[in-house]
């Protein structure tokens, strides 16, 4: 069995869309973000980091003691590794694969995130910031436009890689059709979001962010973080 800490982002669906692909068995444990859960003893004994997915497999490879891994592109190639499914084994395919599930969290991930804080969160609206991150999510759909010329999936089989970047990828955004300008890219993300296992593991929790709009304090939790605020919060709930 596995133990899922989770919420229901972009970041919480890649795990339990792989979850879903594999069939393993998994519990979730909800945490939630915007009333500093991610700050409890419990958490940051399995996630440093104070972020959720985090896991523990009760059954690692080799019995012996639970695996605990935080960090979602980790979580993937473990689960890829533990199943053999959704990564390649000779070194060329794995790292195919590696490096889009690596492009996602360092360009993709990062740059999505923060065109919808500034666009959606920010009290205030800068312009700079909204085109700055505007622009550059357009060069990465380019980016996946191109890979998509010759290939069905980013690495050619269906993979965690897949799955990393279907998340962060929206065809609809504040109104408009992202994907209009990208219709490869569009094609490949019907194709991921029509798989049985990506509707599922999506599915995961859905009722979980049916609470309106942000208030002060989860914006507060969420947006406010420092070194000593962090350290506060973690003294609190201990």
């Amino acid at each position: 069995m596995i133990d899922v800490y989770y919420w229901p982002t972009p970041n919480g669906w890649k795990i339990t869309i792989m979850l879903e692909e594999c069939a393993l068995p998994y519990t979730v444990t909800p945490v939630n973000i915007g009333r500093g859960e991610q700050f409890t003893p419990a958490f940051l004994a399995v996630s440093p980091n104070n972020r959720m997915p985090a896991i523990v497999d009760h059954e690692p490879a080799g019995g012996g003691a639970p695996v605990a891994i935080f960090e979602s592109a980790a979580i993937l190639q473990y689960l890829a590794e533990k199943t053999g499914r959704f990564l390649p084994q000779d070194v060329r395919g794995k790292y195919e694969v590696l490096q889009w599930v690596a492009w996602q969290v360092a360009n993709l991930g990062p740059v999505a995130g923060q065109l919808n804080h500034f666009a959606s969160y920010a009290s205030e609206k800068l312009p700079y910031a909204i085109e700055r991150f505007t622009n550059e999510m357009n060069r990465l759909l380019g980016v996946l436009e191109r890979r998509l010329a010759d290939r069905s999936y980013l690495a050619g089989e269906y993979s965690i890689a897949d799955m990393a970047t279907w998340c962060w990828v929206f065809p609809e955004y504040q109104g408009r059709k992202v994907l209009a300008d990208f219709p490869l890219v569009a094609r490949w993300w019907e194709t991921v979001a029509s798989r049985p296992a990506v509707k599922k593991g999506r599915a995961v929790g859905e009722e979980l962010r049916r609470s309106g709009p942000l208030d002060d304090q989860a914006r507060k939790v969420l947006f406010g973080q420092t070194a000593a605020s962090v350290a506060k919060a973690e003294a609190e709930t201990r």
